[in-house]
């Protein structure tokens, strides 16, 4: 009888213990941004030039794409920059990748 007992425990510990263990899972998204110093030189420019302002919905945010829809001018003597009004804000924009580098009101 006690046999009987002692097997009958373990079969049901054998059986619960893998329902009583609880799975945890974890995720973790990192993002990287990488802060560029833009030259004064380049915010005087975009500040005196008259452009007029593109419509883009939703907000301009650096480190945003911009899609094809956003004209990117070049900026005379410092081609890794461009620049674009957009929402009314001027936008620092990297012509190689379409990436906000810079957002002023």
């Amino acid at each position: 009888m006690k046999t009987a007992l002692v097997l009958a425990s373990v079969a049901f510990v054998a059986t619960a213990a893998p329902a009583l263990a609880q799975t945890e899972t974890t995720t973790t998204v990192t993002r990287t941004t990488t802060t560029t110093v833009v030259p004064d030189t380049v915010r005087t420019y975009i500040v005196e030039q008259q452009t007029p302002s593109v419509a883009y919905q939703g907000d301009v945010i650096v480190g945003e794409v911009l899609p094809e829809i956003v004209s990117i001018t070049p900026i005379p003597d410092n081609a890794q920059y461009g620049y674009a009004v957009v929402n009314d804000r001027r936008v620092v924009i990297d012509p190689t990748t379409r990436t906000v580098l810079e957002v002023y009101d």
